[in-house]
């Protein structure tokens, strides 16, 4: 999200965004890429748009664009030149993801990076640059120690959770702090209703690299190297038997 103050008050004072505005926006923040308008959606659901989709609104003071391919491990490989459309502004980068619990914020101001973190259980700490935002400290003092609950199957005795806090409830807590809103957790009086904002949507192709058409026929000569399915059960003795998958 890229603004001119507060992102939160910012939201909360928004109308429908203008579409020409929008794609204008889009035109610039995408330089060299074929940008198609698309249906769109709204920002609690267009945060994790489809592949090649892009979701954005543009008002005047705040804009926010939702893509795919800026979730990024490391915020400050963020492309260049949506640093420097921040210019004079505030630029918030704010990316999570529930299957492996991770976490990647970042923010800069006027072109500068004052603060960046990416860390999950897999990986570790990533990145941790700048001092911790007043909502980070809690985690940081070990006061939201991870709670983690094993699944019915798996040993209670396994290894702790490798991280002293769970990174999506901190993510949780720098979505509200930085944006306004929440995804998961539970909503607050005065959070943005984020069920309320629409983005425009749009298709945005590389016209040199892999379109639709050749994703298709890649996926499709790559299933033809690997050949019919092999199907098999186990045999009288206790092993496998491949048959002709009736």
């Amino acid at each position: 999200m890229y603004a001119d103050g507060d992102i939160p008050e910012l939201l909360r004072r928004v109308g429908a965004a203008d579409r020409d505005r929008t794609a204008t926006m889009m035109r610039r923040l995408y330089p060299g890429r074929g940008v198609e308008e698309c249906e769109g959606s709204v920002l609690s659901d267009g945060v994790y748009p489809p592949e090649g989709t892009v979701y954005a609104a543009s008002w005047p003071g705040v804009e926010v664009v939702g893509d795919r391919g800026m979730m990024i491990d490391l915020p400050t490989q963020l492309p260049e030149h949506l640093v420097a459309a921040s210019a004079g502004r505030r630029l918030v980068l704010h990316n999570m993801h529930s299957v492996v619990d991770w976490l990647a914020f970042a923010v800069w101001e006027d072109g500068r990076l004052v603060r960046s973190l990416s860390l999950s259980p897999d990986d570790g700490v990533m990145e941790n640059i700048g001092e911790p935002f007043p909502f980070e400290l809690p985690y940081w003092a070990g006061d939201r120690s991870a709670d983690v609950i094993p699944w019915p199957d798996e040993d209670e005795d396994e290894e702790p959770y490798p991280l002293p806090f769970h990174p999506l409830e901190l993510g949780e807590d720098a979505l509200r702090a930085l944006c306004g809103f929440v995804q998961e957790g539970r909503p607050e009086d005065g959070d943005v209703n984020a069920d309320h904002i629409r983005l425009h949507g749009f298709r945005v192709r590389d016209p040199h690299g892999s379109g639709p058409v050749k994703k298709e026929a890649a996926s499709q000569g790559a299933g033809e190297a690997i050949g019919p399915p092999r199907f098999y059960t186990f045999g009288p003795d206790g092993l496998l038997v491949e048959n002709d998958g009736v």
